[in-house]
């Protein structure tokens, strides 16, 4: 009887100890993440700023009415090879915006096909005042920024962008994306603050400064395993097993002290539950970015001689008044002209022919699904086979959000590959989505984001979430201070 007295004494002390180490170790950790989840609702929700306009409306090609086509203005300029252009107009008159072969954008005159100095910067201003519904404000500092940072992250998406810096109270920097006449992102010193203090707190980036992405990841995997061994302890020692290990009654009565170790338990397991959710969808979620950390494919890429179109610009077989954006696109050896019109429909008229490509995105679509699919082998021949079926997508879902920021895309979809989504217009890859993913990102915004309640409306939810972080906080101050208190 006393052997298992005595046992039962070392399994009590043992538990405690890995208990009091575990939960030691996960501290600071657990304190960066519920500080910097506190300060998410406010950076992202309330203290978010505002600005008027967030998408542009091009005006359609009967509206800008160019004088001359884009053969005129190539050969005026002895511009032999290009890899795309677009109409547009902005305060400086109407400008073919040509992407050369050095993939530098050059603005000619839609009227006389002269060069415009510094023409994507002006338009990235037009652009980044647009947007604001500025044109009085100081531009304080502009440039182009093709990596990401602290204050446009990489869940932005889009690069290479202009940053324009507005002169202003607050300050406003506006991130505008001139290739397809978009907004990045903006911020105000208050959200650029939120947006070092979560980036440093929550996402660690500084691991990744030090020892690479895949060192982040590992490392922080490392620490959520140590936050659920620490939560199963203690459920163990406070909830399962209480009776086995808890003190004698009359004790903890008589000892006024253990106040703070009764409300460290008693807080600890009602928030027990909302911490498992967190642990478990913080280590899904870092796993499945650790097994799909890659190295980025290189962009899909095109060349066009411009004695290769035939086919004037003038002469389209579409209204000018259903056009609102005209580029270029050249796959399976042919070159077409790529038309977006008033119907969010995007058309290919062959630049030889004139004749329009069936079921033309689609088949752009699939083409460049297989580029990013075999990692940029450009020069790849063999077909993709087995049935592959393409979608478009012109609103956000739950599987493709609002997180990408391309619209509109097509889906195409791969047996036993996942789905790929191929924004057209840009050549690129938005995203990838297979099972695994789409698993980790219904558990992580459920669990993690909390958006179970989105049924009460956003506000509701982010208060529902904050308490939980401030909950998760308190109980692991509470239990650094009944530690402190035994020493």
């Amino acid at each position: 009887m006393k052997k298992s007295n005595a046992g039962n004494q070392q399994a009590k002390r043992l538990f405690y100890k890995w208990h009091r180490v575990l939960g030691l170790i996960a501290l600071i950790p657990v304190m960066a993440w519920t500080i910097s989840g506190l300060s998410h609702p406010l950076m992202s929700n309330w203290l978010r700023p505002s600005i008027p306009k967030e998408v542009f409306v091009p005006g359609t090609q009967d509206k800008i009415a160019p004088k001359i086509s884009l053969h005129e203005v190539l050969a005026k300029n002895g511009v032999s090879e290009l890899r795309n252009f677009s109409l547009i107009q902005f305060s400086k008159g109407a400008y073919y915006q040509v992407l050369d072969k050095d993939s530098v954008y050059n603005y000619y005159s839609a009227n006389d096909g002269s060069l415009l100095p510094d023409g994507d910067k002006l338009y990235a201003e037009y652009l980044a005042r647009y947007f604001m519904q500025d044109s009085t404000s100081a531009i304080k500092e502009m440039h182009v920024q093709k990596s990401f940072d602290s204050h446009y992250q990489p869940i932005n998406r889009l690069l290479p962008v202009w940053k324009v810096t507005f002169d202003r109270p607050g300050g406003m920097d506006v991130y505008v994306e001139t290739a397809q006449s978009r907004l990045g992102t903006f911020n105000n010193n208050t959200r650029k603050f939120f947006l070092v203090l979560f980036e440093q707190l929550h996402t660690w980036s500084f691991l990744a400064a030090i020892g690479g992405e895949q060192f982040r990841l590992i490392f922080m995997l490392c620490v959520v395993g140590v936050m659920f061994l620490s939560l199963l302890s203690g459920v163990t020692v406070y909830g399962l097993l209480w009776k086995k290990f808890k003190e004698v009654r009359q004790k903890r009565q008589n000892n006024d002290k253990r106040f703070i170790h009764r409300y460290h338990r008693q807080l600890g397991l009602i928030m027990s539950f909302l911490m498992l959710t967190f642990t478990i969808s913080a280590a899904f979620h870092l796993y499945i970015t650790l097994y799909n950390l890659k190295g980025e494919s290189k962009a899909y890429s095109q060349l066009i001689k411009a004695s290769d179109l035939k086919l004037s610009n003038f002469n389209l077989p579409v209204a000018d008044s259903t056009i609102f954006r005209t580029g270029l696109a050249e796959f399976d050896g042919k070159s077409y002209y790529q038309i977006l019109n008033n119907k969010k429909q995007i058309v290919y008229i062959n630049v030889n022919t004139g004749e329009e490509l069936t079921d033309g995105d689609q088949a752009y679509a699939r083409f460049l699904a297989s580029y990013y699919k075999t990692f940029g082998e450009q020069k790849r021949k063999e077909k993709v086979y087995g049935k592959t079926e393409v979608t478009p997508v012109k609103q956000f879902t739950n599987d493709y959000g609002f997180i990408n920021k391309r619209l509109p895309v097509e889906k195409v979809s791969y047996p036993n590959d996942g789905d790929w989504y191929i924004e057209t217009t840009s050549a690129k890859l938005a995203t990838k989505v297979d099972g695994l993913d789409r698993a980790e990102g219904l558990t992580f915004i459920f669990l993690h984001k909390f958006f179970w309640m989105t049924w009460a409306g956003k506000d509701v939810r982010d208060i529902v979430s904050m308490l939980a972080a401030l909950g998760i906080l308190v109980v692991s101050l509470l239990g650094f201070t009944a530690f402190i208190k035994n020493k």
